[in-house]
């Protein structure tokens, strides 16, 4: 059986014990404390699965939901998380650079390297 930690970053539905669907992506798998833990989530409702009281599907994304383990009814991985990228080269030890971004996929690019502007500064001046 592979380590329940392999599947971190997956793709999961999981079916509650209320018969509830939802879909996102596994953050965090506890054990010892028998929790799933789910980022991304969004609920399908019931579906066919619930006659009576059905509880219907919703648009919202939730930014995550803990699940018991005792009250989950079925899980399975939709798609495996895609594969690592390629590490970043280490930084070269230059006392000169005083920090360093992954390229234009990196959040800080425009604000420290690549094409940054005085404006992207918080106070609009280059220090």
């Amino acid at each position: 059986m592979a380590n329940p930690q392999s599947y971190v970053g997956s793709k999961i539905s999981l079916i509650s014990k209320s018969d509830v669907r939802y879909e996102g992506i596994l953050y965090a798998i506890d054990a010892k404390e028998s929790k799933v833990y789910l980022q991304d989530v969004r609920c399908f409702g019931t579906e066919d699965r619930r006659q009576e009281e059905p509880i219907p599907a919703t648009d919202r994304v939730y930014n995550y939901i803990i699940f018991r383990g005792t009250d989950i009814k079925d899980l399975h991985v939709c798609e495996m998380p895609a594969p690592p990228q390629q590490p970043m080269q280490p930084m070269p030890q230059d006392p000169a650079i005083a920090g360093m971004g992954g390229g234009p996929q990196d959040p800080g690019y425009g604000m420290y390297g690549g094409d940054a502007q005085p404006g992207d500064q918080p106070d609009g001046k280059w220090t």
